[in-house]
């Protein structure tokens, strides 16, 4: 009967080992498409990929963070190709998953960060009718993620594109912006991420900055 239940046990031992490891290998794979991904529509089956990892893994903050965030970037890839018509919805979108990530962990900087982005789509659609909402409420969240941890290369990365792509009536500029893109580097320079699957990206956004401003 001992060997049985200890048989039994071992078992056990091994499916979850293996369960994690499944976890773990299905998120690595698509957390490396953030960074390679470059459409609208790469980003959208990206996110999908996440949620569906999500619906597995309930109560992990990650999947549903990493659904949320390829969400946001196909809203600025969308921004980028002008098509402000649907930031919205991506936006939109992307809330659903960050709002299931706050739900799993409450008081996370990077979820916060996530927040942040989300606001800042919201606000561009049209920025003369949408800072005093958006603007500001993308403001609050960008500060509560610097206070949750102010080692963030991210939030560091972020406050760097605002001020780079801020006209110098309103505070910002290229060389300020740079300046804080210096900072970012400093910062994922001795930043080490909690576990392999957590949040690591955008140094190589800093890196172009940097580099386009030395060639000048």
């Amino acid at each position: 009967m001992k060997k049985l239940l200890l048989s039994l046990a071992l078992s056990l031992v091994s499916l979850s080992s293996f369960a994690q490891t499944t976890y773990e290998k299905a998120m690595s794979d698509k957390i490396a498409k953030i960074e390679t991904s470059k459409t609208a529509d790469e980003f959208h089956a990206l996110s999908n990929d996440f949620v569906r990892i999500a619906e597995k893994e309930k109560g992990k903050w990650l999947p549903n963070y990493y659904a949320a965030l390829a969400q946001i970037q196909k809203g600025r890839t969308l921004m980028r190709e002008g098509k402000m018509d649907q930031l919205d919805a991506a936006a939109d979108a992307a809330q659903k998953y960050v709002d299931l990530a706050m739900a799993a962990d409450a008081n996370n900087s990077e979820i916060y960060l996530l927040q942040k982005m989300i606001y800042s789509l919201k606000m561009v659609v049209n920025p003369m009718e949408r800072y005093m909402t958006f603007g500001m409420k993308a403001d609050e969240q960008l500060k509560k993620a610097e206070s949750l941890n102010p080692q963030n290369p991210r939030v560091a990365l972020i406050k760097a594109e605002d001020t780079y792509f801020t006209p110098a009536q309103y505070g910002g500029s290229q060389t300020k912006g740079i300046e804080l893109f210096k900072v970012a580097l400093e910062k994922y320079s001795s930043f080490k991420p909690k576990t392999a699957l957590d949040p690591n990206w955008g140094k190589s956004e800093a890196e172009y900055f940097v580099s386009q401003a030395a060639g000048k």
